[in-house]
């Protein structure tokens, strides 16, 4: 990297862990008045222990080219052997992982809004970043000394090698598709919260969901385009595929809720800007803005669509973390295998079957996705389970009804009028 590409990647990984404090705003204005401080500390709290559990151990688990499945933990405890190269590629590369490990475990607390114990979740934020994200972010994108994705899942790795492989530029199936079936998990572990499915549980502060929605828009440029490593056609293709999905999606939502509830709502027009963020994610460097138009508008109808569906199931996921994240992630990474074209910037692996690519690259990337849900299933229920028979998982259902903000944080959002 010359130094301009060097200052952009600084950017890019500032502007990803922007988008942590904007789910925070996100998730806490969709919250109940009673949580929402709570909610907040779930995001910053991952900040907290996924960045100190990536310098210690995560990184080294993600890196390493020793073999596909898992980097030496151990390898590089505090990155003293990294810093001292005074690589700046290579340090800034490093900590731009650490933004996508921290967002990610964020991802996860949408799932368990008002039930769950901040310490079980500070301790489980820990455990799954380096137990389940890492291992997964070594799968997709660890590589060799020329360059080749050698991890479980990349290209050049034992599955796909000789033939074709997934396509994953930002992290469908390692961030979105991961942290949607971890959300689902720890909600059936949790149970549902008290009143669900009975009474409204509305959006305390629509105008923080909007603004969360707002700067996660504006830090995922950095988290897309980013994902390039240089400012170059890859990075500007990116960008104006992030751009064209989002925007559509926000029109597929809408649509949705017209058609089925005669309004139009703040609330669906931001879940709309997360859809397509979503969606796009894995194939903002695989296919073109008129693919990207397609993924989008689909991702925010499919997401509209998808949320409903744990009434219908009866889990709990309080802020659709699995109908936003799980759906639109699996939307996006299937959808390369139909949509992606060489003609895009930095396209790799064969064309999908639209632009006569056949089903290979389709096939590809449904294997990725179903190995990523499977491994993510079952680690994070041993975590969970480990969790809840040591020091518990959910808080009492006194604590629950009265507030979680005060009797976990000992404080409150708003002060009640006198």
């Amino acid at each position: 990297m010359d130094s301009g590409n060097i200052a952009w990647l600084l950017t890019s990984a500032s502007l990803v862990l922007l988008m942590t404090p904007g789910l925070a705003f996100f998730y806490g204005g969709m919250s109940r008045g009673k949580s929402v401080l709570n909610m907040m500390m779930m995001s910053f709290g991952a900040m907290a222990v996924v960045g100190v559990a990536w310098v210690l151990f995560g990184a080294s688990i993600t890196g390493g080219s020793d073999n596909a499945y898992f980097g030496n933990p151990f390898s590089d405890i505090g990155l003293q052997d990294l810093i001292a190269t005074q690589d700046a590629a290579s340090i800034i590369s490093t900590g731009f992982g650490a933004t996508f490990a921290i967002i990610t475990v964020a991802l996860i607390s949408g799932s368990v809004a008002d039930r769950m114990k901040f310490g079980a979740w500070l301790t489980f934020a820990g455990l799954w970043a380096l137990l389940v994200y890492s291992p997964v972010a070594h799968w997709v994108w660890a590589l060799d000394a020329d360059g080749n994705a050698i991890g479980l899942l990349g290209g050049a790795g034992p599955i796909f090698e000789g033939g074709t492989g997934p396509n994953d530029l930002a992290g469908g199936t390692v961030v979105h598709i991961n942290a949607g079936v971890a959300g689902l998990v720890l909600a059936l572990l949790l149970g549902v919260r008290k009143g669900f499915g009975k009474e409204p549980m509305r959006p305390h502060s629509l105008p923080f969901v909007m603004l969360g929605a707002a700067l996660l828009w504006f830090g995922w440029f950095g988290f897309n385009a980013g994902s390039a490593f240089a400012a170059d056609g890859l990075a500007a293709t990116a960008w104006v595929n992030t751009t064209a999905a989002t925007a559509v999606a926000i029109l597929g939502w809408l649509l949705v809720e017209k058609i089925r509830d005669g309004k139009a709502t703040s609330l669906g027009a931001a879940s709309g800007v997360v859809a397509g963020l979503v969606a796009i994610t894995p194939a903002c460097g695989a296919v073109d803005p008129l693919g990207a138009l397609v993924i989008g508008f689909f991702a925010g109808v499919l997401s509209a669509i998808g949320v409903g569906l744990k009434y219908k199931f009866g889990y709990d996921d309080s802020l659709d973390v699995v109908g936003v994240h799980l759906v639109s992630g699996l939307w996006g990474t299937l959808a390369i295998g139909l949509l992606a074209t060489e003609s895009a910037a930095g396209a790799f692996g064969a064309n999908g079957l639209f632009y006569g690519g056949g089903l290979s690259q389709l096939g590809a990337q449904a294997l990725a996705a179903v190995i990523t849900i499977v491994y993510s299933a079952i680690a994070t229920l041993i975590i969970g389970l480990a969790i809840k028979y040591t020091i518990g998982l959910r808080v009492s259902e006194e604590v629950e009804v009265s507030g979680i903000d005060l009797a976990e944080h000992g404080e409150t959002a708003y002060e009640e009028a006198k």
